[in-house]
């Protein structure tokens, strides 16, 4: 019983988002990521499944009208320096 429930209601997630999905892949994919504006027709079918799973946050981003995706936030980039000349490469230490 509990089992077809579950099935029951993650159909019903699922189907949710394959309706989300289409709209999204077509129109909203471009509004919140403009890397993804020029993404081609492969890239709009590999990003189905993931669309599909995780169509709520996607939607509330859509909504929202957020035009850039989120800055990473972690314990490295906290500590790195604000100035950006850390990321160039280093040159070998010779003897």
């Amino acid at each position: 019983m509990i089992a077809a429930v579950f099935l029951i209601l993650l159909t019903a997630y699922m189907a949710c988002g394959l309706v989300f999905a289409i709209p999204f892949v077509l129109v909203g994919v471009k509004k919140i990521d403009p890397h993804a504006a020029h993404g081609s027709w492969g890239f709009r079918l590999l990003v189905i499944p993931g669309t599909i799973a995780f169509w709520p946050l996607l939607f509330r981003r859509w909504a929202t009208g957020v035009k850039e995706p989120p800055e990473e936030c972690n314990a490295h980039r906290r500590l790195a320096p604000a100035d950006a000349s850390h990321n160039e490469p280093q040159a070998a230490h010779t003897k």
